[in-house]
């Protein structure tokens, strides 16, 4: 039983996570975002066994004291906090530095002091903007085409330069556009799904033509697992992912499908659209290095996978009990 941390522990992923390092008998304290109603995210909605089985923190990764006291005593820290709206960091990247980046290295150097065993650090695709070569290996040039992904790759690089300058055993993680239960309501798959709960027929999104590599959450939390039992992967960046690319118009029409409506697409929607220069046009993992470093597969690939997938998201989602209770941007 390991003493362990989770950052932005009330997110779509966090919760996820708490939830299997709770069932699998570790002591966790769940760090989330400090708010005037005492709510932990999604963490509110755990069964009850769960909800009483971690330590929860209400805070801020930006204050460097707090962090350091979250930290007494850990062992392991997974940390997912960050922003990470895309369109908002258009308009306040201020924000995005200050979270991203001041929050990663308080973070970091609370680690430090703490001597962890394992830092397992969240970092995303979008670091690698539009892919020049397919599928992405680690290698694949970094370019921020937003100030979100730019926030990211300084946080990234911050994690790596504390296992190079002071031996923090440290991974750097790269999920690929995770999907599934409890997330956003912003993010593409619950926009579809939404839009034809509702409509029933007409979907309204920004570019169709970009593709993405869609790993369910179930996949992406066994990662994190797998990461921090290896110890071959400190120091290390790996991506998560299936492997699989598929254009956001052809999610649209297999989500249309599998909840047997026909779809009416509406695309170019300039609300939805990102500034050209910034848009991100495809995306496909090679995740061969999590294959041999830290054995890790993803349980849901190509089109059958994903069509699973997206059935449960779509069940998920479909609950009546569920409207409403999209967390906000804070955590991934």
């Amino acid at each position: 039983m390991a003493k362990i941390l989770v950052t932005g522990a009330d997110g779509f992923i966090g919760s996820h996570l708490v939830e299997r390092l709770v069932s699998q008998g570790h002591s966790v304290t769940a760090f989330c975002m400090y708010n005037s109603r005492g709510s932990l995210g999604w963490l509110d909605h755990s069964d009850t066994e769960i909800r009483g089985s971690f330590k929860p923190i209400l805070g801020d990764i930006r204050d460097q004291a707090m962090v350091e006291r979250a930290l007494h005593g850990v062992e392991v820290v997974y940390h997912l906090a960050a922003l990470i709206g895309i369109p908002y960091s258009y308009v306040a990247p201020d924000s995005y530095v200050a979270t991203n980046v001041q929050g990663t290295l308080n973070l970091l150097r609370a680690a430090r002091a703490a001597s962890v065993d394992c830092f397992i650090h969240t970092s995303t695709s979008e670091v690698y903007g539009t892919a020049q070569s397919i599928p992405i290996s680690e290698s694949h040039p970094l370019v921020g085409q937003s100030p979100y992904a730019a926030s990211k790759i300084g946080a990234d690089q911050l994690a790596l330069s504390f296992f190079f300058s002071f031996g923090l055993p440290v991974t750097v993680l790269r999920p690929f556009n995770t999907y599934g239960p409890r997330q956003s309501q912003r993010a593409v798959i619950p926009t579809i799904i939404q839009q034809l709960l509702t409509d029933r027929h007409t979907v309204c999104l920004g570019s169709v033509h970009t593709t993405r590599d869609f790993t369910y959450v179930d996949d992406t939390v066994e990662g994190f697992l797998c990461a921090s039992a290896s110890s071959h992967s400190r120091g290390e960046t790996i991506n998560l992912g299936t492997g699989f690319e598929i254009s956001i118009a052809d999610t649209a029409k297999e989500i249309a499908t599998l909840m047997g409506v026909e779809l009416i697409l509406k695309s170019e929607d300039p609300q939805r659209l990102r500034p050209l220069k910034s848009e991100v046009g495809r995306l496909c993992s090679d995740n061969s290095r999590a294959r041999t470093m830290i054995g890790w597969e993803p349980k849901l690939a190509g089109i059958d996978g994903l069509r699973h997938g997206l059935a449960a998201t779509i069940e998920w989602f479909s609950d009546p009990r569920v409207l409403g209770k999209s967390r906000n941007d804070y955590v991934l």
